[in-house]
């Protein structure tokens, strides 16, 4: 198991490692694919001076989108989310939970990654989950869902998703957290599935290794290039979403990108090439977007509250 987006955010090209790490993720996505649940989330209708072509396009098969985790989806980064959990579960020491707190703020309060947190927190749960049985974490996964995951969900992205979901197009997640958490998440938004960092595993036992590299950058690409394939889809009618300029090359294969909650290059770059925007760490919107959007969107926690909370559970 590994952490999201602990590779350098410079752009490179895919390697044969990106490659064999999408196609791995792009199979475990589809043997958990999941049928699309009905929405909860509250819609608003946009006014008609917004109102632009139909899109998504209902009934268009050849279609699908594809959305990032971390900050998109979910405020803050799933990985620290269930390092939390498995602290409380006693699969590691405080002095590691420090460490996860202090990322979890750094990650909320800065809204981008550092390549050296990430690098430590992808060593760090290797280690944590080696001998441990791939269908415990599975079932893990769920409990910590609960607790620290639901109540941080963007319910405008949402609300992008479920767009989608009932034009009767996928709708994958995408992300460098493992992807048995990704695939929890997916199941419980009700979305088809996810594709995530595989670890490898033998006879069910994490081995402390990972099946190519992380799913990040250049990987998600050839992830979505794979799960497109062979879903037969085509990706100038399929969406991606992201909020890391990362995750470039992801948006890029897609002929509908969109840039939510962008960090600054990737806001920048957007412009540039006329892509839409979406922020909802303000409420405002940054650009016109052709799909309902839920109402109420709520303030992110500070990163100093995070970790005060944290703190309070070592006591």
């Amino acid at each position: 198991m590994a952490a999201l987006g602990w590779l350098t955010p410079r752009r490179r090209s895919a390697t044969a490692r990106s490659v064999l790490a999408g196609e791995a993720s792009a199979e475990a996505a589809r043997k958990s694919s999941q049928e699309a649940l009905e929405a909860q989330e509250a819609q608003e209708t946009p006014d008609a001076a917004d109102q632009e072509p139909q899109f998504p396009v209902v009934g268009d098969d050849k279609a699908a989108a594809f959305f990032d985790l971390d900050n998109t989806v979910m405020q803050g980064a799933a990985l620290f989310h269930f390092g939390r959990g498995l602290y409380k579960r006693k699969f590691f020491e405080t002095r590691d939970l420090a460490r996860f707190a202090w990322q979890q703020a750094w990650f909320r309060l800065a809204g981008v990654e550092d390549p050296e947190h990430m690098q430590d927190a992808r060593d760090s749960a290797l280690s944590i989950v080696k001998g441990h049985r791939v269908a415990e974490l599975e079932t893990i996964g769920e409990e910590i869902y609960d607790e620290y995951m639901a109540d941080r969900i963007w319910p405008g992205t949402r609300a992008l998703a479920q767009a989608h979901l009932d034009a009767g197009q996928k709708v994958w997640l995408v992300t460098a957290a493992p992807v048995e958490i990704a695939q929890v998440i997916a199941r419980r938004l009700g979305l088809t599935g996810a594709l995530g960092t595989v670890a490898e595993s033998v006879d069910g036992v994490y081995t402390g290794k990972l099946v190519g590299e992380p799913l990040h950058g250049p990987a998600k690409a050839e992830a979505v290039r794979a799960l497109a394939a062979a879903e037969g889809l085509d990706l100038a009618r399929c969406a991606a979403y992201s909020d890391s300029h990362n995750d470039i090359p992801m948006l890029s294969l897609v002929g509908h990108p969109y840039a939510i909650n962008p960090d600054a290059k990737l806001r920048k770059h957007a412009r540039e090439k006329d892509w839409r925007l979406r922020d909802y760490r303000t409420g405002r919107k940054a650009a016109k977007v052709g799909i309902p959007a839920a109402a109420g969107v709520g303030a992110v926690a500070g990163g100093t509250a995070a970790a005060i909370a944290l703190s309070r559970r070592r006591r």
